[in-house]
């Protein structure tokens, strides 16, 4: 029965409806940044963990390279060689960028990070190396500053989520850039180092009131105020927990990692938008269609497609002497899709 009050329906959008335009300006981005001598870009990926959720992943990122002219190649590798094997990759002209699923050091985070920081800078399609992570951070567009040609690059998940709201018209066009959340409260349970913290980074800098919600406890995230103020302000919210953020939160985001973990459907606003990024499911999905009025049940093939928009990228990032047409960087910045 549904809830007083819940709306009279509730429009599931799929990932892959989304993933479609998105893949769509990947190619022809790719057919502008190539010019007339086309070459099919190399994504290569290492497996070191056995993890079936990242070899499912796996399994989606070679279709999908393949039904859009990308060459994927996926190693298997041995958690002791895997260092050897990203500096190798480095070094190949042949291959345009490279992914490593995580984690691969369970319980020791510093050496997974260490891993991130192997993959060379301009191969490192997940945008984790520090340099990344820190423009993110600070919302900083650009490797460059200030020719600002080199547009830098996001996590995959976290921006496949910001494409999601966008392809949802959650993100309002008519505000400025950087604004365009502003008046939008949004509640992300997760808060990983990789997905949940850059996530509520990424939102509260386009200008939403941000939950970051983990076992730990609630953390606000904001941009601040003050028309100078451009990164975003993190506030711990003692004593809080999801019963504090649902009812007031127009977007719920779920990215725990857990079987077991359920989002309290009786908690989310009427109305309210639904998200789930963790392989798991969790929302209820019958329980969560009579109170949201917008349920995405899974985001993996959008994050695919932006893995490849992330690739293109860093081919536009190429200096002129790197490439193997005839355009310039900037050119090659300016074929690029904003964003």
């Amino acid at each position: 029965m549904a809830t007083q009050g819940a709306p009279k329906t509730c429009k599931v959008v799929t990932a892959e409806t989304i993933a479609k335009n998105l893949l769509a300006e990947v190619k022809d981005t790719l057919a502008k940044i190539q010019g007339a001598n086309p070459v099919k870009p190399k994504l290569v990926a290492f497996l070191a963990n056995g993890d079936p959720a990242a070899v499912k992943y796996a399994e989606w990122s070679k279709k999908t390279c393949e039904d859009n002219g990308f060459d994927f190649e996926l190693r298997n590798v041995e958690k002791e060689l895997l260092e050897e094997e990203i500096m190798s990759a480095n070094g190949d002209d042949a291959v345009d960028g490279t992914i490593v699923y995580y984690p691969i050091f369970p319980g020791n985070p510093t050496h997974d990070q260490y891993v991130q920081e192997t993959v060379a800078l301009e191969k490192d399609v997940e945008g984790l190396r520090h340099n990344y992570l820190y423009n993110m951070y600070h919302n900083v567009r650009f490797l460059d500053p200030p020719h600002n040609k080199k547009k830098s690059i996001l996590p995959c998940t976290p921006l496949a989520v910001v494409k999601i709201l966008e392809y949802l018209q959650i993100y309002n066009p008519i505000l400025e850039p950087g604004n365009r959340l502003f008046g939008k409260t949004i509640t992300v349970i997760n808060r990983s180092e990789v997905n949940g913290r850059p996530l509520a980074a990424l939102l509260a800098n386009d200008g939403a009131t941000v939950y970051s919600v983990d076992v730990t406890g609630v953390q606000l995230f904001t941009r601040g105020q003050g028309i100078k103020q451009l990164r975003h302000q993190v506030e711990d919210k003692e004593g809080w927990t999801l019963q504090q953020c649902l009812p007031m939160s127009d977007v719920v985001i779920g990215g725990v990692p857990v079987e077991s973990f359920k989002v309290p459907t009786e908690l989310i606003r009427d109305g309210a938008v639904c998200i789930n990024f963790s392989s798991y499911r969790n929302f209820d999905g019958p329980a969560v269609k009579e109170k949201a009025a917008i349920y995405v049940p899974s985001v993996g093939k959008v994050t695919i497609a932006v893995l490849l928009r992330n690739l293109v990228r860093l081919i536009a990032n190429r200096d002129p002497k790197d490439s193997t047409d005839n355009g310039t960087a900037q050119a090659k910045a300016e074929a690029f899709m904003d964003g």
